[in-house]
């Protein structure tokens, strides 16, 4: 199964206009770097700045309005940037801090099935606090009903960032389900492509904190899951289609830089 035309033409528009916005409004920070410069040359030194900031937030102007413009063809609704929820009980708060305990220490593995459990026992009892979670990058309600939150991660994450990754996890299911006990919900870390290919992604600094097979989707298993079967292989025949078509564009935009030597 490839992309439908139209989830085709909801991506080109979004990378069209994206990159678009993004020449609009860049302003390169200030910096005076005579040395590279005058070796490497101004218009050449204005795309390294232009790369460093696009790369940026790469995951919000490009990597999540393309995975909502996929999910929207496959999934009951698909939206970015939402809130898990606004409250926690206390209980479900000390499920996760004993979670999150165990895995530190090695006492426990990893598993997110017992532990959505867990929290799904607890979700309502003691003290409602209200809380403000870390905004959920996107949000996807299948056919069924149950309910996909992502959190999109760079491709290469810091190692010592995973235990904070895992807390988010955790406390999106606990304010899920605050609000609805009964709700299916899985929180999932998404990386949107593999730095290492044509070797699997390295995995190993997630094992321990993790459940891998539950809570993280690289490159292949994250497209595919949302536009279905060749879904990435089919978005990078897209991007390449619509970098050649704006390559015009572009090297107009950088231009302007070499005139100005």
């Amino acid at each position: 199964m490839s992309l439908t035309q139209q989830q085709i033409q909801q991506v080109e528009t979004v990378l069209r206009n994206s990159l678009r916005h993004k020449f609009q409004n860049y302003n390169p920070e200030p910096a005076v770097m005579p040395f590279h410069t005058r070796l490497l040359g101004q218009d050449r030194m204005a795309l390294f700045s232009f790369i460093h900031s696009l790369n940026t937030n790469f995951g919000t102007s490009i990597f999540e309005p393309v995975a909502k413009a996929l999910a929207l063809s496959t999934f009951a609704s698909a939206e970015s940037q939402q809130t898990a929820g606004n409250q926690i009980s206390s209980e479900a708060h000390r499920v996760i801090q004993n979670i999150m305990d165990g895995l530190a220490i090695a006492t426990s593995s990893p598993n997110k099935i017992e532990e959505i459990n867990a929290i799904r026992a607890v979700c309502q009892s003691g003290e409602m606090k209200t809380v403000k979670p870390t905004k959920v990058d996107v949000k996807l309600v299948g056919h069924d009903g149950t309910i996909y939150l992502f959190d999109i991660k760079t491709a290469k994450p810091n190692a010592g960032g995973f235990k904070e990754f895992k807390r988010t996890l955790l406390e999106w299911v606990a304010t899920t389900l605050a609000a609805n006990p009964n709700a299916d919900v899985q929180t999932i870390i998404a990386i949107p492509y593999n730095p290492y290919e044509p070797q699997p992604y390295n995995r190993w600094t997630m094992r321990g904190m993790l459940d891998l097979d539950n809570e993280l989707k690289v490159a292949a298993e994250f497209w595919d899951f949302l536009g279905g079967q060749g879904a990435y292989i089919d978005l990078l025949d897209i991007f390449e289609r619509i970098g050649l078509e704006l390559r015009p564009e572009i090297d107009a935009y950088f231009t302007q830089y070499a005139r100005q030597l």
